[in-house]
């Protein structure tokens, strides 16, 4: 233990007296507020939870862990602890309260899955002090903002004010983005749809066949597929009879997807005879990539490549370089870098606020609203969020299964 003499407490006082005068009778106690990340650190996207947390963290060091007049803190948030190690909708409600608890948390940056996200957003809304932002950079079901399901988007919002944004396109897009591919890259005329018949995929192919109207394409048939159907090649019949040069399906791999892409081509032709497409529903299933009848096919993707990304210069060149030396490694996803986007957002909504969880909130959905420019985004395009929270930045890309493997093809911006 160290001991003070009584001599030496004098000289503190007078030396801390000093140190007020100095400081001058308006200086103020420093502002912390916090910022919640709330992901899943354990389980399938635990490297890119903790890349993201990790590139976060380099950010906020950037920028000198403030935000105007405000010192910002992260506070970490797992909603896939031990021992399952994967979400569900007790561990998020939990998070959600324990957000609601710390007085100086004034917004959440998650939670990697809409599902999860459905169940905070609500709790967030009425928060003491609140409605609490939340701003996602990996959610892409359409009913967190606009109309999808029954009662959606106001189920999500009981105060009657909206608090959930993001900074990436929703899954609508990619029906639209697909349909603007095959008119103007693959030069289709004629194409079959069909979908799963869950909300995802029906909204999605709902998408394909509005746009392949206003680009000329002809949708000869809507049809739908059932996961516990043995085959498919009788669905495959009247778009055989029709000519089509182009098939798109609007679902999920999970719902018995390699029989349908199988029957595909055993009715039509392979991929490069007719064209066949999908939305990420069916991306990134090793099956399918080894699936001969897959070869050729077409997937949409939410968000900008990896690859395009990193090769504009500016912010985004010189963040990746910060990144692989920190940590020796490039990021396992651009889902990262769309992190990194959503703290641009919330720190920005941040200076610009008085402080408090209603402020901060209210930065975002009330004019002039928050926009980054392409020469700050860490993505390198500019950003602006709607007063719905969606995002005009609404990117897809389009990739292609070649050996093995989903290979970037295009990209558009919808």
């Amino acid at each position: 233990m160290r001991f003070v003499s009584r001599l030496t407490i004098p000289l503190l006082v007078l030396a801390l007296a000093a140190c007020q005068a100095a400081a001058g009778p308006s200086a103020a106690p420093e502002t912390i507020v916090t910022i919640g990340v709330d992901l899943p650190f354990r389980g399938m996207a635990q490297d890119v939870s903790t890349d993201t947390w990790n590139a976060m963290r380099l950010y906020l060091e950037q920028v000198g862990g403030r935000a105007g007049r405000f010192r910002v803190e992260l506070a970490r948030y797992d909603n896939a602890p031990p021992p399952n190690s994967v979400w569900d909708d007790a561990e998020c409600r939990r998070n959600a309260n324990q957000h609601l608890a710390v007085a100086h948390e004034v917004a959440v940056i998650g939670t990697y899955l809409s599902t999860c996200s459905k169940v905070q957003v609500p709790i967030l809304n009425r928060a003491p002090g609140g409605p609490m932002l939340l701003v996602s950079h990996t959610d892409t079901n359409p009913g967190l903002t606009k109309a999808w399901e029954a009662g959606e988007p106001a189920v999500y919002f009981p105060s009657g004010r909206r608090s959930y944004a993001r900074v990436l396109a929703t899954d609508d897009h990619q029906g639209t983005a697909a349909a603007r591919f095959a008119a103007h890259e693959l030069g289709v005329k004629r194409c079959f749809v069909l979908d799963d018949t869950e909300t995802y995929g029906v909204g999605v192919a709902d998408a394909f066949v509005a746009e392949a109207a206003r680009q000329g394409i002809q949708v000869t048939g809507r049809g739908q597929w059932r996961r516990e159907a043995a085959g498919y090649r009788a669905l495959f019949g009247p778009a055989r009879a029709a000519n089509v040069d182009c098939v798109f399906l609007g679902g999920i791999y999970d719902n018995h997807g390699d029989q349908l892409v199988k029957d595909k081509v055993a009715v039509l032709g392979d991929n490069d005879a007719v064209r066949l497409l999908a939305p990420d529903g069916f991306n990134g299933y090793p099956d399918l990539l080894t699936l001969p009848a897959a070869r050729g096919a077409y997937v949409t993707e939410v968000g900008l490549s990896m690859a395009s990304v990193a090769s504009r210069p500016g912010v985004p060149a010189h963040f990746l370089a910060d990144f692989r030396a920190r940590f020796n490694h490039d990021p396992s996803s651009v889902r990262v870098l769309y992190g990194v986007q959503a703290l641009q957002v919330v720190l920005a909504a941040i200076e610009r606020s008085d402080g408090t969880r209603a402020g901060v909130r209210d930065r975002v959905f009330e004019a002039p609203g928050i926009s980054i420019a392409a020469d700050r985004a860490v993505l390198g395009r500019p950003i602006t969020i709607a007063s719905t929270g969606d995002t005009d930045a609404n990117d897809i890309r389009i990739e292609q299964i070649r050996a093995g493997e989903q290979v970037v093809v295009g990209a558009l911006a919808v």
